[in-house]
């Protein structure tokens, strides 16, 4: 099992989270480590399905039109830094702002594969015993990594939630984009392969293989 040092030794530079196109964060994140490490208690898993919102111009995205509220000023931080908003009024979305300030690209997080903390996991999401359930979907990421609304803002740079790079290679092949969930509200925006999955693997939500390829993004 990694310790917090060895994983915080690998996190993921500042520069990563400031590239221009949130598409290519969205798929570099896979196969990367979510950690938490809150009240001395440590979990992570390895990033399997991330989505994309691309700003001002993405009817998906919070910020489409350049919208401000309270809620979303945190996206238009300098990339770095969570976003978690609640969906439904139960689930805490964890979200990853990128690009400069100002632009408010963010990468909600979808699904992780356990790596460190299962039992933590397990008593967080109130299981007994262990499923995929426990990290699939990204009300469940944040659940069993302890991830609420107030850890929005948090610097990804810190030692309580962060993203780090292990070395894990993975294989192109293994690398899909699809449509958004749940966002049919977006109109054709709704159809762009902005989700990005690691195929075949079963932390990843709302999938049944194989599936079909999406249309090229605009």
């Amino acid at each position: 099992m990694k310790t917090i040092t060895q994983l915080y030794s690998h996190k993921l530079p500042q520069d990563f989270y400031l590239q221009e196109k949130v598409g290519v964060v969205a798929k570099s994140l896979l196969g990367k480590v979510l950690v938490s490490f809150f009240d001395g208690q440590l979990t992570a898993g390895r990033i399997v399905e991330t989505e994309a919102y691309n700003g001002v111009m993405d009817k998906a995205s919070h910020a489409w039109g350049g919208r401000r509220t309270h809620r979303t000023e945190t996206m238009y931080a300098p990339g770095g830094i969570s976003y978690v908003y609640l969906c439904y009024g139960i689930h805490h979305l964890f979200n990853v702002v990128t690009n400069q300030a100002e632009i408010p690209h963010a990468v909600l997080i979808r699904g992780i594969e356990p790596v460190c903390g299962i039992a933590t996991m397990l008593q967080r999401t109130g299981k007994s015993a262990f499923d995929l359930t426990v990290s699939r979907g990204p009300g469940n990421v944040s659940k069993a990594l302890g991830i609420k609304t107030s850890h929005g803002g948090i610097s990804l740079q810190g030692k309580t939630l962060f993203i780090a790079d292990d070395g894990y290679s993975l294989p192109k092949s293994k690398i899909m984009a699809t449509p958004r969930i749940g966002v049919d509200y977006a109109g054709e925006d709704a159809l762009l392969p902005y989700r990005f999955i690691v195929k075949d693997n079963p932390y990843v939500s709302g999938t049944k293989w194989p599936i079909k390829k999406p249309a090229k993004a605009k």
